[in-house]
């Protein structure tokens, strides 16, 4: 899934709060189980018009996954921004 925030940039950047971030990030989650997987990662990168999708989303998740169970949690997201805003273009603000 596309970032759809495409209202406000910054830098060139799409920019949202932490608060729009989470959200976004409940709607890359596509079996709804309130986890982030990598291939639902890869496919937001890809939707995103990112390459090389399920690289950065195995290092995304695998960063961002600080109890190893291969999922980003909600307690998890917060540690997805350096990634989001290093492979996906957006901004927090």
């Amino acid at each position: 899934m596309a970032i759809k925030n495409r209202n406000v940039t910054v830098d060139g950047e799409r920019a949202m709060t932490m608060g729009q971030f989470r959200a976004w990030m409940k709607t890359i989650d596509g079996d709804k189980d309130g986890k982030i997987s990598k291939d639902e990662l890869s496919d937001a990168v890809r939707g995103n018009g990112g390459w090389f999708a399920g690289w950065k989303a195995k290092r995304g998740v695998g960063s961002a996954d600080s109890n190893g169970n291969g999922f980003v949690d909600e307690t998890e997201i917060g540690n997805l921004v350096e990634f989001a805003q290093k492979h996906l273009g957006i901004k927090i603000i």
